[in-house]
C-alpha cells in the first residue's frame, strides 16, 4: 500500500462523529458539472456505468458496479467492487477497503470524486516526507490539468531557533485546510500543496503563515508558484516557489556568480550536434518547431537561437500557451483596444507587437486552441495583426520560434492542430533529446547546479560523491533538466557541506540500480544503507544527549520537528496518539 493510503488511514481514524462529511464529484465529461453528495452516517454511494449506481459514469474504463463509498460508524470507507480498472485514491490504486479523509481524491475511471468534511475541529497537519511531496503534487497537477482547478504551491523557511522554528510549525498547521498537504521539503524547509487556491490566494494564505511565525518568535519566509500561471509541471511549480522563495530571502532576484552563456554546457556529442544545427539556422528567418520533452530546455534553445540571430539586438519574449486560458491568451497575444471588454480601461500591447523587431517564443503551441491557430497562421502569412476589439491593422515584424512536448502529427490528424499552420512553423525542425539519452552532459549540468546553487547561499561549492555520480547517472530523469537542477538545489540546501552524499538526494533517484533496474525493497541496497547510518546517528545523538530531544536535533543540523519525524520513520518511538 502506497504512503498515501496509509496517511488517508491514519487520517481517517479521527471519528467524524456529527461532522459533516460530503463527496464533490467531478464526473470527468467536458460538459458534465459537477455534484455534491451529502454522506450521513450509513450512506453508500456506488460509483458505475450502470444506471442504477448512484453516479454513473458512462466510460468504457468503468465497469458496471465500480466502486463504493459508505459512511460507516464515523468514518468513510471505499471500497473497489471487484472493477477490471481499479480504484485510485490520490493516485494510488488500492487493493482492499481504505478508509479516507477530507481531500482526498477517489479516482473511478475519468471521474473524481473529493472528499470533504465540516463542522468539528480538526486535528493537526502531519508532516509528510518527500516521497509524500512528489505523489501528492504529482497528483494534484494531474487533477488541475484535467478539470482546469486552481492550485498553488507555497515555499515555507524557517529560521530562528530549534524551539522557535518547532513553535511555528505548530502556529502554521491550523491555517492549513483538511485538503492541504505539509511535507518537509529540507532541514526546516516545507512545502504546501493546495488545492483550489490561485496565486491571489496563496499570497494571502503566505502572508498569514508569515504573521503566524511572528507568534513563535520565528521568521517565516514564502515563496508561492500558482497553476497554471506560473507552470504546469510539478518539477517547474517546485522551480517557480523555490525562486520565489530566493527572493525573499534576500529581498531581491537571486543573483549568482556569473552564469556560463546558456549554450557553455555541450559535451555530450547530440547536444554538440543539436547546437551545430542551431548555428546554421539562426543566421536565416525561418520560423524554428522545437521538439522535446517537457524540462529539456527548448526555452534555452530558443534564447541560443535569438542571440546568435541578425535579431539579437531586439527583443526576445516568450509565452507559454498552456499557462492562460483560451480568452486571455487571444488579448495577451495581440493585444486590445480600450474598452474591447471590461476591465480593459486601456490599451494594451499584445506579445506579437511587443516582440517586432525580435523573437516571439510560443512554448506549447500544441495547446493553443483552434480560432486562434486561424488567427496566427494569418499573421505569419501577412505579418499584420488586428487588436481585440480594434479595426486597425498593425504591421509586426517578428521572428517566430514554437515549441512543443506533443506530437504535432498525431493532433494534426486527430483535428485538433491545424495542417497548414504546422507546415507553416515547422519550416525547420530542432528536437532536444531528452537528459536520459545524452548522459555526458549530465555531470557537468549537476556541477554547474551545484556551484549557482552554493555561491546564492553563499556556501563554498560542493564536489558530487563517487555514490552520488552513480546515483545521478543511473537514474532516468523523465523531468530532465529542471528535474535534475531542483534535485540538485535540494540537495546543496539540505548539505551545507563540502560535499553532496547519497542522502541528500530524492529517493525517487536513489530507487534505481545502475543500468536502469527499479531497487527492489528490503534487497540491502544503498536507500537501506543510508537508513541505517542515518538511524545510528539519531541513536548516538540521543544517547549522548541522556534522551533529549532538542539537543539531539541541535547536534544533528535538525530542527526538533524534523528529528521527531525520522524518529517515527525509524521506529525509534511509537507516533503520538490521535485525539
Amino acid at each position: 500500500m502506497t504512503e498515501s493510503l496509509d496517511r488517508a488511514t491514519a487520517a481517517g481514524d479521527v471519528a467524524l462523529g456529527a461532522e459533516r462529511a460530503f463527496l464533490v464529484v467531478y464526473p470527468g465529461a467536458p460538459d458534465a458539472p459537477s455534484r455534491v453528495i451529502e454522506l450521513g452516517e450509513g450512506v453508500e454511494v456506488v460509483f458505475g456505468r450502470s444506471r442504477t449506481s448512484t453516479v454513473m459514469v458512462d466510460d468504457d474504463r468503468v465497469s458496471r458496479q465500480h466502486t463504493r463509498v459508505v459512511r460507516r460508524a464515523g468514518r468513510i470507507v471505499v471500497e473497489d467492487l471487484g472493477s477490471r480498472n481499479g480504484t485510485r485514491i490520490n493516485g494510488a490504486r488500492i487493493d482492499a477497503p481504505v478508509v479516507v479523509a477530507s481531500g482526498d481524491a477517489i479516482g473511478v475511471g475519468p471521474a473524481v470524486a473529493v472528499v470533504g468534511l465540516a463542522g468539528t475541529p480538526r486535528p493537526a497537519v502531519a508532516v509528510g516526507g518527500t516521497s509524500y511531496l512528489d505523489e501528492r503534487l504529482h497528483a494534484e497537477v494531474d487533477r488541475s490539468s484535467r478539470y482546469h482547478r486552481a492550485l498553488a504551491l507555497v515555499m515555507v523557511r524557517l529560521e530562528g531557533s530549534p524551539e522557535a522554528r518547532d513553535q511555528a510549525v505548530e502556529q502554521l498547521a491550523p491555517l492549513l485546510r483538511r485538503m492541504d498537504v505539509l511535507a518537509e521539503y529540507a532541514p526546516d524547509e516545507y512545502a504546501i500543496v493546495a488545492p483550489e487556491l490561485d496565486g491571489a490566494a496563496a499570497a494571502v494564505l503566505a502572508g498569514a503563515l508569515a504573521d503566524a511565525g511572528k507568534t513563535a518568535a520565528a521568521t517565516v519566509r514564502t515563496g508561492v508558484a500558482a497553476y497554471p500561471a506560473d507552470a504546469t509541471t510539478p518539477d517547474a511549480l517546485i522551480s517557480q516557489a523555490r525562486a520565489s522563495l530566493r527572493r525573499a530571502r534576500t529581498g531581491r532576484a537571486p543573483t549568482p556568480a556569473p552564469a556560463p552563456p546558456v549554450d557553455a554546457i555541450v559535451v555530450d556529442p547530440r547536444t554538440r550536434h543539436l547546437y551545430e544545427l542551431i548555428e546554421r539556422v539562426a543566421a536565416t528567418q525561418m520560423t524554428v518547431l522545437v521538439l522535446g520533452e517537457t524540462g529539456v530546455g527548448k526555452e534555452l534553445v530558443a534564447t541560443a537561437l535569438h542571440r546568435r540571430s541578425a535579431r539579437a539586438a531586439g527583443p526576445l519574449v516568450q509565452l507559454n500557451c498552456a499557462s492562460l486560458p483560451d480568452t486571455l491568451l487571444e488579448s495577451e497575444l495581440f493585444g486590445y483596444e480600450r474598452g474591447a471588454f471590461t476591465g480593459a480601461d486601456r490599451r494594451k500591447i499584445g506579445f506579437l507587437e511587443a516582440a517586432s523587431g525580435g523573437t516571439l517564443f510560443l512554448d506549447e503551441i500544441g495547446e493553443m486552441p483552434a480560432a486562434l491557430q486561424a488567427k496566427l497562421l494569418r499573421v505569419l502569412e501577412q505579418r499584420r495583426i488586428v487588436r481585440v476589439g480594434g479595426t486597425t491593422e498593425v504591421a509586426v515584424d517578428v521572428r517566430l520560434v514554437a515549441a512543443t512536448h506533443r506530437n504535432l502529427e498525431d493532433e494534426v490528424r486527430a483535428g485538433r492542430f491545424r495542417e497548414d499552420l504546422y507546415f507553416r512553423i515547422s519550416t525547420f525542425t530542432l528536437a532536444v533529446p531528452p537528459l536520459r539519452d545524452r548522459p555526458r552532459d549530465l555531470l557537468p549540468l549537476a556541477e554547474h547546479f551545484a556551484r549557482t546553487f552554493a555561491a546564492e547561499l553563499g556556501q563554498p561549492a560542493p564536489a558530487l560523491s563517487e555514490d552520488v555520480r552513480r546515483a545521478l547517472l543511473a537514474y532516468r530523469w523523465p523531468g530532465n533538466v529542471r528535474e535534475l537542477r531542483n534535485a540538485i538545489e535540494r540537495a546543496v540546501v539540505m548539505s551545507s557541506g563540502e560535499s553532496l552524499g547519497p542522502e541528500h538526494l530524492p529517493e525517487r533517484v536513489l530507487a534505481v540500480q545502475p543500468g536502469g533496474a527499479v531497487i527492489p525493497a528490503g534487497d540491502g541496497d544503498m536507500r537501506e544503507q543510508i537508513a541505517e547510518v542515518e538511524r545510528a546517528a539519531i541513536v548516538a545523538a540521543l544517547e549522548a544527549t541522556g534522551g533529549n530531544q532538542t539537543r539531539a536535533a541541535e547536534r544533528l543540523g535538525l530542527s526538533r520537528r524534523a528529528l521527531i519525524y525520522k524518529l517515527e520513520k525509524h521506529g525509534l518511538k511509537a507516533p503520538p496518539a490521535r485525539r
